[in-house]
């Protein structure tokens, strides 16, 4: 499935005046309750900009900055990979669908057991991804335990960019990180100038500690980002009824207006930067007040997200795929089916943690990427609908076949069953009983690991070339590329 040809809009959550009450809500909430900023030179940038400072160090926003900002904010950010990987036109309702998340546990592909992610298995999850077509980006999945800790940033990025030509995104731990993960992808993509030109990696920066409190750190991570006019998502992560209103509507109103005063910061930063408003809302079990991922009431939030993205006309950096489940079982496919197909429709742009995660985010396992490449490939499916055409309605086709007659050796059904009409499934088992028994009954976490394992077995490819890979290497320490 080309991911250029995917559009949502089908769904809306929300009317149109539900969604100008919520704006309305967020812009009141900037200009009367503000938010905090602890750092000094934030203050003053924001200050800069005519937001109005208290001793209190709240920094309230009006009206005419949040519209200012927005008007210098571009309506269509373009993320690029390398060679044939797809270029993801993020705008409209234009839909796309990725990795994500950072994690701490990976199930062990041998044994199933949860064990702490290695470097390894970043190079191995990133190699998987390239083989899976429904699957458009690499935001870097898992912490690797493995590196030490001041070499993380760094690795990370160029692990992934070994391993995959998809596109990358990752975050940075510290300016100076951020900076040297730039520096590394200027390499690669044949210098600074050709890098902001097409971006192969992106930034997620988790500036904003809900409800309203921006942390300090990330806020100039961001600001280093921004600076060099790299491509930022905006992630806020409020919970209901934790960070956030116990009411969804009451959610919404603040993480939008979050998202609203990332955006006035970042186009104080640099005017017409490049962002992604960045949504992550969640609810918690109220019985455990323990994180929901999979939760219906988190995609009905993420696909009212979407639909704030598009009022203000900003691409948006969507939520979906996630599950409570701690293994790739029948809650973790009903739950991710459900999140995932709400959020293609709605016209999520950028839909992370929409393959491979478990256990509310902290898990990851490698045969999900596969199970979840299929029910993305299927929700893509959906997006394209029912093309009506004189070709289609097949009037003639059906009046040479007549009453009682078979369409089966018909050129039109020939022609039609090799074309994306149908979504061919590669991991579904569609045969009858018999044939499935006498192959040894597997169950498709058991296809999916076959899947997986198979593709980890090719041989790699130099996706970095050898003399740019030399020439990083006279700049930074890195690891060696991983082999199979």
């Amino acid at each position: 499935m080309d991911a250029r040809s995917a559009l949502g809009g089908k769904v809306r959550i929300l009317s149109k005046s539900a969604l100008r009450e919520i704006d309305r809500a967020a812009r009141a909430i900037l200009s009367k309750t503000g938010i905090h900023v602890g750092d000094a030179k934030i203050r003053e940038m924001l200050a800069g900009a005519g937001a109005s400072v208290s001793a209190d160090d709240r920094v309230r926003l009006s009206e005419g900055i949040i519209d200012d900002a927005l008007a210098a904010t571009p309506d269509r950010v373009v993320l690029y990979g390398r060679g044939e990987a797809p270029t993801l036109d993020l705008g409209g309702v234009r839909v796309h669908l990725g990795t994500g998340g950072a994690a701490i546990r990976i199930l062990d592909l041998e044994s199933g057991h949860p064990r702490e992610p290695r470097l390894s298995d970043l190079a191995d999850i990133a190699w998987l991804v390239e083989h899976l077509d429904n699957i458009h980006f690499f935001l870097r999945p898992v912490v690797a335990r493995d590196v030490p800790q001041e070499s993380l940033d760094l690795w990370k990025f160029y692990t992934c960019l070994a391993n995959t030509t998809k596109h990358v995104m990752g975050s940075a731990s510290s300016p100076e990180t951020a900076r040297d993960a730039i520096e590394l992808a200027s390499i690669v993509a044949g210098g600074e100038e050709a890098l902001v030109e097409r971006p192969i990696i992106s930034f997620v920066t988790s500036w904003m500690v809900s409800p309203l409190t921006l942390d300090d750190r990330a806020t100039n991570v961001l600001a280093a980002v921004t600076e060099r006019g790299i491509p930022v998502a905006l992630s806020s992560a409020p919970i209901a009824g934790s960070t956030a209103p116990a009411t969804l509507a009451g959610l919404l109103a603040q993480v939008h207006a979050e998202q609203l005063s990332g955006i006035v910061l970042a186009q104080s930063i640099r005017r017409g930067a490049p962002v992604l408003y960045g949504p992550v809302p969640a609810i918690a079990d109220f019985h455990t007040m323990g994180y929901a991922g999979g939760a219906i009431e988190s995609a009905l939030l993420n696909a009212a997200c979407v639909q704030l993205a598009h009022l203000i006309r900003v691409p948006i950096y969507s939520d979906a795929g996630l599950t409570d489940s701690k293994a790739p079982d029948a809650q973790a496919g009903y739950e991710k089916g459900m999140n995932i197909l709400l959020l293609a429709l709605a016209g999520g742009n950028y839909i992370h943690h929409a393959a491979g995660m478990l256990e509310s985010m902290l898990a990851v396992a490698y045969e999900q990427y596969v199970i979840d490449n299929e029910i993305n490939g299927m929700a893509l499916r959906a997006l394209r609908g029912i093309d009506v055409s004189a070709e289609t309605l097949a009037e003639d086709v059906i009046d040479v076949v007549g009453p009682g007659g078979n369409f089966l050796t018909q050129p039109h059904t020939l022609r039609y069953i090799r074309t994306s009409e149908y979504f061919a499934p590669t991991l579904s088992d569609r045969r009858g009983r018999a044939a499935w028994e006498a192959a040894g009954s597997p169950e498709a976490r058991e296809r999916a690991k076959s899947i997986a394992k198979g593709i980890l077995a090719r041989e790699r490819k130099d996706f970095i070339p050898p003399d740019v890979d030399r020439q990083a290497r006279g700049r930074f320490e890195l690891p060696e590329p991983r082999r199979a």
